[in-house]
């Protein structure tokens, strides 16, 4: 809901508030006063293209400003938090600032919240917050989704409990389909997958790599490619340690041994001594353990030769080739082989699966014509209830002889919407071929039909706010008076802004904005015209309402016949 829009030198209004609320709002002005700019700016927070000549003359730029009132949870708070706006809470709702700026070289700037957005931001959020109806506006019920939406809501929870159920089951059919198709379409490039695979696997069974072989292998072919140096060193470094060549007590074994007799024999005298004597002869013992490895050491390398390297290099090169092609390690090669099997399976299954599906779809194929057609049933029914229900309204509005006609027929092909193609279409009087909304009536009539289904659904399918622009054109007398009943009808469920030249709309009002024009004159003969925008209070609307009666405000009858007709709309309304 709007609670409140600020205009800025648009048109011929230089600075007006306007404090609206709840229920119905009429706007009443002299012909050329600037009711229109209300339209203008609400078209353009509704993100409609912006018109320099819109701009007021000397000025730099218009604006246009609405505060908004809206549940936390609607799609418009969402949308708008999403772009970034600011949303203030209290009261249980959120408030949501729009503005929109135009330049008199006519370029345009959107605010969202607070923070800049795109024009197309405000119209998104404009299609959930406010619809227009007047003589230029486009219909909101004029495409085809929107009628089928419409009808869809008016038929209620047994439409929407088939219609959730069809979607569902529509929407599984299609990926069922999707599938088959792709596995069929896919058929040869997975058998050649398969083969590839098959191939791979073989190779890489064949020659049964090991973990870690190939670093195993690596470290033995630097091994054996150095025999001679390995052996050379160790046989030098064990004859260090214990040798018969060297002289008695020259190598490493006997001198440490010398040291720890020598200590032996005094460390009765030191206990600190004896604590080394002790650490010596570990080393000792540590000297005399590698001096038999590398004994040992020496002997297994004379076990080794040029056969063993050989065969370690053809083994690696072998090893090599799986790596080139699979994997940078023999680790990671067996790690490819185990998704490849897993693949492979997977493949070997595709035929399975085609068959599946095709039973499925079989099954999917019945319980989506069935849902369809329970679903078209249910919309004629209500088809036929919506369209004789905005007849009746019609009648009301001083067009009598005209029907709203609404036509279920089937579609081309299924959708995820059903089987059916929705047109409302209107049939001005009997006998004449029914046109498609929007086509073949007056601005005015057009408003009424869209008045007349605005508040048909408006129990079961409502938007924020309703705006109608000159809706009684071309009436007046008790079909005026039906309109102003059924603004009001509408506004108990919904926020509603009328522009209206009819005192019997006004009357319906639960609030009253004039406006009002005044032309300031110049010495040099020229003027300034500027438009005032006031919310009346209760003796005002007489006063406004018996100019628009009779012409003359002041004048005692023309007063009197407009307490007359706020009365009788007072009573209309509680009724």
């Amino acid at each position: 809901m709007i609670e409140e829009m600020r205009i800025r030198d648009l048109g011929v209004i230089t600075d007006a508030t306007l404090r609206l609320g709840p229920g119905l709002t009429v706007v009443t002005g002299e012909t050329g006063a600037g009711k229109t700019m209300v339209i203008t700016a609400l078209g353009l927070l509704r993100g409609a293209r912006s018109d320099a000549g819109a701009v007021r003359l000397n000025a730099r730029s218009a604006s246009a400003e609405a505060v908004l009132r809206l549940d936390p949870a609607s799609p418009a708070a969402v949308r708008a938090a999403e772009a970034g706006a600011e949303l203030e809470e209290h009261d249980g709702g959120v408030e949501l600032i729009l503005a929109r700026t135009v330049t008199g070289e006519g370029r345009s700037r959107a605010f969202v919240g607070g923070r800049s957005a795109p024009i197309g931001v405000l119209a998104e959020l404009g299609d959930e917050l406010v619809v227009v109806h007047g003589q230029s506006d486009q219909l909101r019920l004029k495409g085809a989704p929107a009628q089928r939406q419409a009808l869809d809501k008016f038929g209620g929870k047994a439409v929407e409990r088939v219609l959730t159920a069809y979607a569902d089951t529509f929407r599984r059919r299609r990926d069922a389909l999707a599938e088959r198709d792709r596995l069929r379409s896919e058929a040869r490039e997975r058998v050649r997958e398969a083969e590839g695979l098959e191939s791979a696997l073989k190779e890489i069974g064949d020659l049964e790599p090991q973990p870690g072989e190939d670093a195993a292998l690596k470290a033995e072919s630097m091994r054996l490619g150095n025999l001679e140096e390995l052996r050379t060193a160790a046989l030098v470094a064990h004859q260090a340690l214990v040798s018969e060549e060297i002289g008695a007590g020259a190598d490493a074994v006997s001198l440490v041994d010398e040291a720890r007799r020598q200590l032996e024999s005094v460390a009765e005298h030191d206990a600190e001594l004896g604590k080394l004597s002790e650490r010596v002869a570990e080393v000792g013992y540590l000297l005399a353990d590698i001096s038999a490895e590398l004994a040992g050491y020496g002997t297994a390398l004379d076990g080794e030769g040029a056969g063993r390297l050989e065969e370690v290099e053809s083994r690696r090169a072998a090893l090599s080739v799986l790596l080139r092609k699979y994997a940078p390690s023999v680790d990671e090669v067996l790690a490819w082989q185990e998704d490849a099997v897993k693949r492979l399976l997977e493949l070997g299954s595709d035929s399975t699966r085609v068959e599946e599906l095709d039973d499925v779809i079989v099954e999917l194929d019945r319980e989506v014509d069935e849902l369809a057609a329970t679903l078209s049933g249910l919309r004629r029914t209500a088809a036929d209830t919506l369209a004789g229900r905005v007849s009746d309204e019609l009648t009301a509005l001083a067009m009598p002889d005209a029907r709203l006609l609404i036509e279920v027929t089937p579609a081309e092909a299924l959708t995820v919407h059903g089987a059916d193609e929705i047109t409302f279409t209107l049939q001005p009087h009997p006998g004449s071929a029914p046109r498609a909304l929007g086509k073949g009536a007056s601005g005015g009539e057009l408003s009424r039909v869209m008045l007349a289904i605005e508040v048909v659904l408006a129990a079961v399918d409502p938007v924020p706010t309703f705006v109608f622009d000159e809706v009684d054109a071309g009436v007046g007398g008790k079909a005026a008076v039906e309109i102003g009943r059924r603004l009001a009808m509408l506004a108990e469920h919904v926020q509603v802004i009328v522009v209206t030249h009819l005192p019997q709309v006004a009357a319906f009002a639960a609030r009253h904005i004039r406006v009002t024009k005044n032309v300031t004159r110049e010495d040099g003969g020229g003027g300034v015209t500027a438009s005032d925008v006031e919310v009346l209070p209760d003796d005002e609307r007489v006063r406004e309402l018996a100019r628009m009666l009779a012409g003359q405000e002041d004048s005692a009858s023309a007063r009197a016949h407009a307490e007359e007709l706020l009365a009788d709309a007072a009573r209309t309304v509680t009724r």
